[in-house]
């Protein structure tokens, strides 16, 4: 009797496992099919254009060369006059460029828009797998969703940068604090740390779950909170950049919080325009109104997680207002708390109407607005990514650079964002000024507004300067710095002896 009671429970046993199996093949395919439209819809907004759609991505995959032909912490000697010369440097996107590694075989600028299409796709991802754990009703559908939000998140989404990775971090932690794995956050904030410097943006997320738990159940737990700092905590410390990865932060991430318009620095840290947001978010903000409406609609206390997806939409919507760069997040989180209100009206038109029409009313009014959207974010990321540079740009000046000047001589330059592209092209030479004009700020306020002086054409003879100061014997220009070009035609201490199509350089040379 034991013996057939065994093979019993046996066989019971393996006809649940092989209907796991089953069930876990029919996702990996449904899966694979959904990853394949985002990478398709991706690739055709990527591969638009040859050029890669921000200066930055130039750097990046240089960089990731470098790590895989030099080493994974190789010696930063590219900007001696900032807070990321030699000795202070910390690689913020380290986990992000051994990411790209993979990618630096073959023509970096092709590998780098893979790279781009790769990550945003698991980006894409992430929301899907969110809305399949959380048994959202058509949850595919929700999903592609995030191909018709806004033009200027795909368009974000397209650069070869570390906030597509950033976006399945946050979508990650989302669903497991909605599933109470608050332990996980602690391994998700080490991860965080190490990939991006926007990792504060996990304690937002566990803070405004904490918030509306408190709020939902009266009992303030805050164990998300807890985890995700140790992992944090714990990701500083233990870190190959240590100390100088906290006199990074409070360098560069503080600064920019309180005094977002002191001084000259990329577009993507200030706000958009009303009119803008409208025109290039506009499904985005069409999914968060649409939410709010639902809520109304079935007339119910609002549960747990569209709570929370709602004050994490709000936040992120915030900050936008603050800095455009937040446009990576806003139309996905303003989508996933749609995707959310709308769960119990959608449930409900499909548990209790047995008429057909009515079941498949939600699939068809989520199609009749995905079919048009999407076409219309598409084309409009299409046109926006054929606007970047050319991917050539001072590719002849570099070479000329490369050839012509002694290994390590220091490039003066009139414009800080012409670096990525300097450095992919020609890293024999080191540079005055990149990434962002802050790294020089902080690292001396005299140097950098003598630098701004001599850019804009207000110093007279700045050879002597730009020799003595700055310890560089050339000087790169592009053809748009008119007042600098005039003065420095009068300079006899600058000698032109390059220029090409977009750039210009000179040799300094001391009268004695």
């Amino acid at each position: 009797m034991q013996s057939i009671l065994r093979i019993s429970t046996f066989q019971k046993w393996v006809t649940t496992f092989e209907k796991r199996i089953t069930l876990n093949w029919s996702e990996i395919r449904l899966g694979l099919l959904i990853w394949s439209v985002f990478i398709i819809f991706l690739a055709l907004v990527q591969f638009s254009t040859p050029d890669l759609p921000d200066n930055d991505g130039y750097y990046h995959i240089k960089l990731a060369y470098l790590m895989r032909t030099e080493g994974l912490t190789p010696d930063f000697n590219w900007l001696p006059l900032s807070i990321l010369n030699a000795r202070e440097y910390y690689d913020h996107h380290f986990l992000f460029h051994v990411a790209l590694i993979p990618f630096t075989f073959g023509n970096l600028i092709t590998g780098a828009k893979l790279a781009a299409v790769f990550f945003a796709s698991l980006a894409f991802m992430s929301v899907w797998n969110l809305f399949r754990n959380q048994k959202i009703p058509l949850a595919p559908f929700w999903a592609f969703g995030l191909m018709a939000v806004s033009e200027a998140f795909i368009y974000r989404m397209s650069i070869t940068r570390a906030q597509s990775l950033s976006l399945v971090v946050l979508m990650v932690g989302l669903d497991w604090l909605l599933r109470k794995k608050f332990k996980r956050l602690a391994f998700l904030g080490f991860f965080y740390v190490w990939l991006y410097n926007a990792f504060p943006l996990l304690l937002v997320l566990a803070g405004g779950y904490v918030a509306v738990n408190w709020l939902y159940t009266g009992k303030l737990e805050l164990q998300p909170l807890l985890y995700a700092s140790i992992g944090i905590g714990l990701g500083i410390i233990i870190n190959p950049f240590f100390p100088y990865n906290i006199i990074f932060t409070t360098s560069h991430i503080l600064p920019k919080l309180f005094e977002t318009t002191s001084i000259s620095v990329g577009s993507e840290w200030y706000p958009y325009s009303t009119a803008q947001i409208l025109k290039n978010s506009l499904f985005a903000l069409f999914a968060f109104i649409s939410g709010t409406f639902a809520l109304g609609f079935h007339g119910k206390r609002m549960d747990m997680r569209a709570a929370v997806s709602f004050v994490l939409a709000v936040l992120f919507g915030l900050m936008l207002f603050q800095s455009r760069r937040f446009i990576e997040y806003f139309p996905a989180f303003a989508l996933v708390f749609s995707a959310f209100a709308w769960t119990p009206l959608i449930q409900t038109a499909r548990d209790q109407t047995s008429n057909r029409l009515y079941k498949w009313l939600p699939s068809m009014a989520l199609i009749a607005i995905l079919i048009p959207g999407i076409w219309l974010t598409q084309q409009s990321a299409q046109a926006s990514i054929q606007k970047s540079k050319p991917f050539q740009t001072y590719a002849e000046s570099s070479a000329w650079l490369a050839a012509n000047t002694p290994e390590g001589s220091r490039v003066f330059q009139t414009d800080w964002d012409d670096f990525p592209r300097l450095f992919f092209y020609n890293t024999q030479n080191t540079y005055l000024i990149g990434l962002d004009p802050t790294y020089m700020l902080y690292y001396n306020q005299d140097l950098y507004y003598t630098w701004v002086d001599i850019t804009k054409g207000k110093v007279e003879n700045p050879s002597a300067l730009i020799a003595g100061n700055f310890g560089s014997d050339y000087v790169l220009s592009d053809l748009k710095h008119t007042n600098f070009l005039k003065v420095a035609a009068k300079d006899p201490g600058l000698v032109e002896v390059f220029r090409s199509e977009d750039s210009v350089i000179y040799q300094v040379i001391l009268q004695d």
